[in-house]
């Protein structure tokens, strides 16, 4: 029972010290999530130069995406709502497929109760990124294009952009941490082997991906175009030398 109660607790202990420790880990090491908040000011700062929807039709899609994955949370809640009134069926499902056939009845309900809790907290993440999203068009649309955007108006709207990225990027990982919940079906420390195999994948995806490369690299190529205009203005300012 305790091995049992161990193995289904893994992967949703496994997922709070996740987010607990990238943050850690961007101290040292910039994740993919950081190079892209600066994209993130980026676009805000162009926003604020420009009178187009193509900001607005850029937010749209973000939200949509967004949307989607908190109403696809919905039913797998329902689902799992589902199973639990259908314990003896999934019973015999379990032993043809289960290589752990000591499964019992209150092995499966606690398991259970751990898959609905993952795909509650997957519900909260999006529905609240939503919410920032939101909150992120409403400041983006509120912009005076007659006057100058000071720098802090564009950090707190940029802030808001990557709160909203970060809870949804909270409520994605709780979906890979759920593979591991459906692998304990067929062996409990096949789901403890499932969840190791998650935090390489996600781990990877965040700090050594080629996405992760890409990103750096748009965001170097920035930087020096951003440098060149600086210098370009100094030299402007300074005006012909004196002969």
């Amino acid at each position: 029972m305790t091995a049992t109660l161990f193995t289904s607790l893994f992967p949703l202990v496994a997922y709070y010290v996740y987010n607990l420790t990238v943050p850690l880990i961007e101290r040292r090491r910039p994740s993919l999530s950081t190079i892209m908040n600066m994209q993130r000011r980026r676009w805000v700062t162009n926003a604020t130069r420009r009178e187009s929807p193509f900001d607005a039709i850029l937010s749209g899609n973000i939200m949509g995406s967004v949307s989607f994955l908190a109403s696809t949370s919905v039913l797998l809640v329902l689902a799992v709502f589902a199973v639990f009134g259908q314990l003896p069926t999934l019973m015999d499902t379990l032993g043809t497929i289960s290589v752990d056939s000591t499964f019992t009845i209150a092995d499966v309900q606690i398991h259970l109760i751990v898959m609905l809790a993952m795909f509650v907290i997957a519900f909260f993440a999006f529905t609240l990124s939503l919410r920032q999203f939101n909150h992120y068009c409403i400041m983006l649309g509120a912009l005076e294009h007659d006057r100058v955007t000071s720098e802090e108006e564009i950090d707190a709207i940029t802030r808001m952009n990557a709160l909203g990225a970060k809870n949804f990027n909270s409520g994605i990982r709780a979906y890979y941490f759920s593979v591991a919940t459906v692998a304990w079906f067929i062996s409990e420390w096949l789901a403890v082997a499932t969840c190791l195999a998650t935090i390489l994948v996600v781990a990877h995806r965040e700090f050594f991906s080629t996405a992760h490369r890409t990103a750096a690299s748009a965001a170097v190529i920035a930087a020096r175009h951003r440098k060149k205009l600086a210098e370009s203005d100094v030299k402007k300012e300074e005006g012909p030398g004196e002969f």
